[in-house]
Protein backbone atom coordinates (compact mmCIF):
# COMPACT_ATOMS: atom_id res chain seq x y z
CA UNK A 1 0.00 0.00 0.00
CA UNK A 2 1.72 3.29 -1.37
CA UNK A 3 2.77 5.38 1.98
CA UNK A 4 0.82 8.85 2.47
CA UNK A 5 2.16 10.17 5.74
CA UNK A 6 5.32 9.25 7.79
CA UNK A 7 5.36 9.84 11.54
CA UNK A 8 8.55 10.36 13.25
CA UNK A 9 9.18 10.20 16.95
CA UNK A 10 11.27 13.22 18.24
CA UNK A 11 14.17 11.96 20.58
CA UNK A 12 17.05 10.34 19.56
CA UNK A 13 15.22 9.91 15.98
CA UNK A 14 15.94 13.28 14.92
CA UNK A 15 17.51 14.87 17.83
CA UNK A 16 20.58 12.87 19.61
CA UNK A 17 18.73 13.65 23.12
CA UNK A 18 21.19 11.18 24.66
CA UNK A 19 24.31 12.93 23.44
CA UNK A 20 23.08 16.08 24.55
CA UNK A 21 22.51 14.46 28.52
CA UNK A 22 25.70 12.76 28.54
CA UNK A 23 27.91 16.28 27.45
CA UNK A 24 25.78 18.36 29.83
CA UNK A 25 26.62 15.43 32.23
CA UNK A 26 30.15 15.59 31.26
CA UNK A 27 30.58 19.37 31.97
CA UNK A 28 28.51 19.25 34.91
CA UNK A 29 30.17 16.12 36.57
CA UNK A 30 34.23 17.82 35.52
CA UNK A 31 32.80 21.43 37.18
CA UNK A 32 32.52 18.99 40.69
CA UNK A 33 35.98 17.13 40.11
CA UNK A 34 37.62 20.12 39.94
CA UNK A 35 36.40 21.43 43.23
CA UNK A 36 36.47 17.56 44.97
CA UNK A 37 38.71 15.14 42.93
CA UNK A 38 35.88 13.04 42.68
CA UNK A 39 36.12 11.02 39.06
CA UNK A 40 34.15 12.71 36.41
CA UNK A 41 32.31 9.08 35.10
CA UNK A 42 32.07 7.96 38.64
CA UNK A 43 29.88 11.00 39.52
CA UNK A 44 27.94 10.87 36.69
CA UNK A 45 26.62 7.00 36.86
CA UNK A 46 26.16 8.06 40.60
CA UNK A 47 23.70 10.56 39.99
CA UNK A 48 21.93 8.78 37.41
CA UNK A 49 21.45 6.14 39.69
CA UNK A 50 20.22 8.52 42.63
CA UNK A 51 17.73 10.19 40.20
CA UNK A 52 16.36 6.88 38.71
CA UNK A 53 15.57 5.73 42.60
CA UNK A 54 13.68 9.16 43.39
CA UNK A 55 11.87 9.72 40.31
CA UNK A 56 10.33 6.18 41.15
CA UNK A 57 9.74 6.74 44.41
CA UNK A 58 7.45 9.79 43.51
CA UNK A 59 3.39 9.34 43.27
CA UNK A 60 4.05 10.97 40.09
CA UNK A 61 6.29 7.81 38.92
CA UNK A 62 2.91 5.97 37.28
CA UNK A 63 2.43 9.32 35.36
CA UNK A 64 6.02 10.15 34.19
CA UNK A 65 5.93 6.24 33.02
CA UNK A 66 2.59 6.58 31.27
CA UNK A 67 3.35 9.58 29.50
CA UNK A 68 7.23 9.07 28.88
CA UNK A 69 8.95 11.43 30.51
CA UNK A 70 12.41 9.73 32.09
CA UNK A 71 14.30 10.61 34.92
CA UNK A 72 17.16 12.61 33.36
CA UNK A 73 14.29 14.87 31.64
CA UNK A 74 13.39 15.54 35.26
CA UNK A 75 16.88 17.02 35.78
CA UNK A 76 16.17 20.45 33.89
CA UNK A 77 12.25 20.13 32.78
CA UNK A 78 10.09 22.87 34.63
CA UNK A 79 6.78 21.15 34.20
CA UNK A 80 5.32 24.39 34.09
CA UNK A 81 3.02 23.19 31.37
CA UNK A 82 0.33 20.27 30.79
CA UNK A 83 -3.73 20.61 31.98
CA UNK A 84 -3.07 17.08 34.39
CA UNK A 85 -2.60 17.99 38.36
CA UNK A 86 0.17 15.53 37.89
CA UNK A 87 2.34 18.21 36.06
CA UNK A 88 1.79 20.48 39.42
CA UNK A 89 2.74 17.95 41.78
CA UNK A 90 6.01 17.67 39.04
CA UNK A 91 6.69 21.45 39.38
CA UNK A 92 6.41 21.56 42.56
CA UNK A 93 8.85 18.70 43.15
CA UNK A 94 11.78 19.30 40.51
CA UNK A 95 14.10 21.53 42.38
CA UNK A 96 14.11 19.35 45.10
CA UNK A 97 14.50 16.50 42.83
CA UNK A 98 17.20 18.19 41.11
CA UNK A 99 19.25 19.56 44.31
CA UNK A 100 18.50 15.77 46.18
CA UNK A 101 19.80 13.71 43.09
CA UNK A 102 23.29 15.83 42.84
CA UNK A 103 23.52 16.03 46.47
CA UNK A 104 23.22 11.93 46.64
CA UNK A 105 25.16 11.28 43.97
CA UNK A 106 28.29 13.36 45.54
CA UNK A 107 27.66 11.89 49.18
CA UNK A 108 27.96 8.34 47.14
CA UNK A 109 31.65 9.37 46.08
CA UNK A 110 32.07 10.77 50.02
CA UNK A 111 31.62 14.31 49.35
CA UNK A 112 29.26 15.50 51.79
CA UNK A 113 28.40 19.42 50.44
CA UNK A 114 24.70 20.31 49.41
CA UNK A 115 25.75 23.69 48.69
CA UNK A 116 27.67 22.63 45.50
CA UNK A 117 24.85 19.87 44.86
CA UNK A 118 22.15 22.43 44.40
CA UNK A 119 24.74 24.25 42.41
CA UNK A 120 25.59 21.55 40.19
CA UNK A 121 21.42 20.91 40.12
CA UNK A 122 21.74 24.22 38.51
CA UNK A 123 24.62 23.72 36.31
CA UNK A 124 23.29 20.97 34.44
CA UNK A 125 19.94 22.23 32.69
CA UNK A 126 21.83 24.91 32.00
CA UNK A 127 24.43 22.95 29.92
CA UNK A 128 21.38 20.61 28.66
CA UNK A 129 19.87 23.82 27.07
CA UNK A 130 23.16 24.87 25.11
CA UNK A 131 22.94 21.21 23.40
CA UNK A 132 20.49 21.42 20.55
CA UNK A 133 22.27 18.48 18.91
CA UNK A 134 20.54 17.20 15.63
CA UNK A 135 21.76 13.91 13.49
CA UNK A 136 23.46 14.71 10.36
CA UNK A 137 20.92 13.42 8.22
CA UNK A 138 17.90 14.51 9.94
CA UNK A 139 17.44 17.74 7.37
CA UNK A 140 18.67 15.68 4.46
CA UNK A 141 15.65 13.14 4.82
CA UNK A 142 13.03 15.89 5.84
CA UNK A 143 13.87 17.72 2.78
CA UNK A 144 13.41 14.66 0.49
CA UNK A 145 9.99 13.59 2.30
CA UNK A 146 8.72 17.23 2.66
CA UNK A 147 6.20 18.14 -0.02
CA UNK A 148 6.13 14.06 -1.02
CA UNK A 149 4.40 12.88 1.89
CA UNK A 150 2.53 14.26 5.19
CA UNK A 151 4.94 14.46 7.78
CA UNK A 152 3.88 14.26 11.88
CA UNK A 153 6.06 14.37 14.66
CA UNK A 154 4.78 11.90 17.88
CA UNK A 155 6.71 12.77 21.31
CA UNK A 156 6.45 11.65 24.56
CA UNK A 157 7.14 14.10 27.19
CA UNK A 158 6.38 16.83 29.13
CA UNK A 159 4.94 19.75 26.46
CA UNK A 160 7.06 22.86 28.08
CA UNK A 161 10.07 20.55 27.56
CA UNK A 162 9.44 19.06 23.84
CA UNK A 163 8.73 22.35 23.04
CA UNK A 164 11.74 24.05 24.31
CA UNK A 165 13.93 21.06 22.55
CA UNK A 166 12.02 21.97 19.43
CA UNK A 167 13.07 25.62 19.91
CA UNK A 168 16.06 25.04 20.09
CA UNK A 169 16.05 23.40 16.49
CA UNK A 170 13.56 26.13 14.81
CA UNK A 171 14.37 24.91 11.57
CA UNK A 172 12.82 21.75 12.41
CA UNK A 173 9.42 22.42 13.29
CA UNK A 174 8.23 23.60 9.74
CA UNK A 175 8.79 20.11 8.43
CA UNK A 176 5.69 18.98 9.86
CA UNK A 177 1.69 19.34 9.33
CA UNK A 178 1.35 18.28 12.73
CA UNK A 179 3.35 17.90 16.17
CA UNK A 180 1.59 15.70 18.87
CA UNK A 181 3.18 15.92 22.58
CA UNK A 182 2.10 12.83 24.66
CA UNK A 183 1.72 15.41 27.58
CA UNK A 184 -0.65 17.54 26.11
CA UNK A 185 -3.05 14.57 24.80
CA UNK A 186 -2.94 12.97 27.64
CA UNK A 187 -1.37 9.29 27.60
CA UNK A 188 1.78 8.08 25.58
CA UNK A 189 3.20 5.77 23.47
CA UNK A 190 3.05 2.40 22.94
CA UNK A 191 -1.19 3.34 24.10
CA UNK A 192 -2.90 2.65 20.74
CA UNK A 193 -4.92 6.04 21.54
CA UNK A 194 -2.33 8.78 20.29
CA UNK A 195 -1.87 6.38 17.14
CA UNK A 196 -5.28 6.61 16.34
CA UNK A 197 -5.22 10.37 17.36
CA UNK A 198 -2.30 10.93 15.27
CA UNK A 199 -3.99 9.25 11.73
CA UNK A 200 -7.04 10.90 12.24
CA UNK A 201 -5.16 14.36 12.42
CA UNK A 202 -3.28 12.85 9.21
CA UNK A 203 -7.03 12.24 7.36
CA UNK A 204 -5.43 8.97 6.70
CA UNK A 205 -5.70 4.64 7.66
CA UNK A 206 -2.65 2.47 9.52
CA UNK A 207 -1.69 1.10 6.19
CA UNK A 208 -1.03 4.85 4.69
CA UNK A 209 1.46 5.61 7.69
CA UNK A 210 4.51 4.61 8.31
CA UNK A 211 6.01 5.20 11.94
CA UNK A 212 10.14 5.64 12.36
CA UNK A 213 11.28 5.74 16.08
CA UNK A 214 14.40 4.30 17.82
CA UNK A 215 12.40 2.78 20.97
CA UNK A 216 11.02 -0.51 20.20
CA UNK A 217 8.90 -0.36 23.46
CA UNK A 218 7.37 2.86 22.81
CA UNK A 219 6.99 3.75 18.74
CA UNK A 220 7.35 0.34 17.31
CA UNK A 221 5.41 -1.60 19.50
CA UNK A 222 2.54 0.98 19.29
CA UNK A 223 2.48 1.36 15.47
CA UNK A 224 2.53 -2.50 15.39
CA UNK A 225 -0.71 -2.47 18.03
CA UNK A 226 -2.63 -0.57 15.13
CA UNK A 227 -1.76 -2.26 11.90
CA UNK A 228 0.89 0.67 10.75
CA UNK A 229 4.33 0.04 9.03
CA UNK A 230 6.87 0.28 11.93
CA UNK A 231 11.05 1.15 11.04
CA UNK A 232 12.99 0.90 13.95
CA UNK A 233 15.74 3.07 13.85
CA UNK A 234 18.98 0.93 15.53
CA UNK A 235 22.04 3.23 15.50
CA UNK A 236 23.66 1.43 18.48
CA UNK A 237 23.26 -2.11 17.00
CA UNK A 238 21.46 -3.22 19.99
CA UNK A 239 19.91 -7.02 20.46
CA UNK A 240 16.36 -7.59 20.10
CA UNK A 241 13.98 -10.60 20.97
CA UNK A 242 10.65 -10.98 19.41
CA UNK A 243 8.70 -9.99 21.76
CA UNK A 244 8.37 -6.42 19.20
CA UNK A 245 9.26 -7.15 15.65
CA UNK A 246 9.49 -4.16 13.46
CA UNK A 247 8.33 -4.48 10.04
CA UNK A 248 11.65 -2.90 8.94
CA UNK A 249 15.00 -2.30 10.44
CA UNK A 250 17.56 0.70 9.27
CA UNK A 251 21.09 1.73 11.40
CA UNK A 252 20.79 4.76 9.44
CA UNK A 253 18.29 7.24 9.03
CA UNK A 254 18.56 7.70 5.06
CA UNK A 255 18.00 4.01 4.86
CA UNK A 256 13.72 5.48 5.29
CA UNK A 257 14.03 6.53 1.70
CA UNK A 258 14.52 3.39 0.00
CA UNK A 259 12.18 2.02 2.17
CA UNK A 260 9.40 4.39 1.16
CA UNK A 261 10.43 4.02 -2.72
CA UNK A 262 10.16 0.22 -3.03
Amino acid sequence: MAKQAVLFDLDDTLLWDDRSVKEAFEATCKAAADLTGVEVIALEEAVRSEARALYESYETFPFTKMIGINPFEGLWANFREGEQEEFRKLESLAPGYRREAWTKGLLALGVDDAKLGAELAEKFPAERRSRPIVYDETFRVLDALKGKYKLLLLTNGSPDLQREKLAGVPQLVPYFDHIIISGEFGEGKPAASIFKHALERLGIEPDHGIMVGDKLTTDILGANTIGMTSVWINRHDMVRNDDIIPTYEIKHLEELLQILEQ
